[in-house]
């Protein structure tokens, strides 16, 4: 038989579902370009594809100026997931971002470094100089971290307790967030749901923006049946996809439901989440 939840203090009672808003804002290093992008044709190995470093570019450009535009439309705030070489090129969308007010958090260095496939050395050097950039840039020290993929190595939890960071979001396994204890301390460990996410709904499978907030409706109209356990959920665009014309209006439209339904819905975000769970 299934424990009971305890939800902590600070959850607000009655609100069974805690949606998280988040934007991913990514970068790559010059000597790489996104794995996955609108043309279905891989290039050979060793050819740079700047077709998708150009489409990848549209996040800072253009794609994060509207989607901070929706936000405060909407008056919603959301974590921004940074790569540090992202921030270090663009510290005038960084400040804007914490002026804004949301919340800044680490998304590894460039998106193609993946703490999986380096030593553990290498992922700590990569951590501290994303850390520190971040901060740098946006006059904000990041709490929270995101590997590129979604991807740890199983050294990634304890660098983060050592780095002093506070959370975490590559839990994929439980439906409400837990402290992770590590030889170097405690952290927060968030869930992070991929229903709502744009880069798999439109970029691996090909779907239409307006099926991004049709799949939130299906959610939300069946929640109520689904019983009373507590769950996170998250509504996540990124500023290259979504952050083009057709995906914001997509993600606008995800925000207005949201806010329809808050009957049982808590809208949060990853940071005041993990708040709850920290001592």
């Amino acid at each position: 038989m299934r424990s009971a939840q305890i939800l902590p203090a600070g959850w607000p009672e009655g609100r069974t579902l805690a949606v998280s808003v988040s934007v991913m804002l990514e970068g790559w290093t010059d000597k790489a370009a996104p794995g996955v992008g609108p043309m279905g044709n891989v290039l050979k190995p060793g050819v740079l594809d700047l077709q998708g470093r150009s489409w990848a570019e549209y996040g800072a450009k253009e794609g994060a100026w509207r989607l901070l535009d929706v936000l405060a439309a909407a008056e919603t705030r959301a974590v921004f997931y940074v790569s540090g070489i992202l921030a270090e090129r663009n510290p005038d969308l960084m400040r804007e971002i914490v002026a804004a007010g949301h919340v800044v958090a680490a998304h590894g260095w460039g998106q193609e470094i993946i703490p999986a496939t380096q030593t553990e050395d290498e992922e700590r050097a990569d951590l501290t100089r994303c850390i520190r950039t971040l901060e740098a840039s946006s006059g904000q020290r990041p709490r929270g971290w995101l590997s590129p993929r979604c991807t740890p190595s199983a050294h990634t939890a304890e660098l983060l307790a050592e780095a002093g960071m506070r959370w975490h979001c590559e839990y994929f396994d439980e439906d409400l967030p837990r402290i992770v204890t590590t030889a170097k301390g405690d952290i927060v460990g968030v869930p992070f749901t991929m229903e709502v996410n744009d880069m798999p709904h439109a970029v691996r499978y090909g779907n239409d923006p307006s099926d991004y907030p049709g799949i939130l409706s299906n959610i939300l109209d069946g929640w109520p049946t689904l019983g009373t356990r507590a769950a996170c959920l998250d509504v996540t665009v990124h500023a290259h996809v979504y952050g083009r014309p057709y995906g914001a209006l997509a993600f606008r439209q995800a925000l207005r439901l949201l806010k329809g339904r808050q009957d049982f819905v808590h809208i949060t975000d990853h940071d005041a989440l993990a708040g709850l769970y920290s001592a």
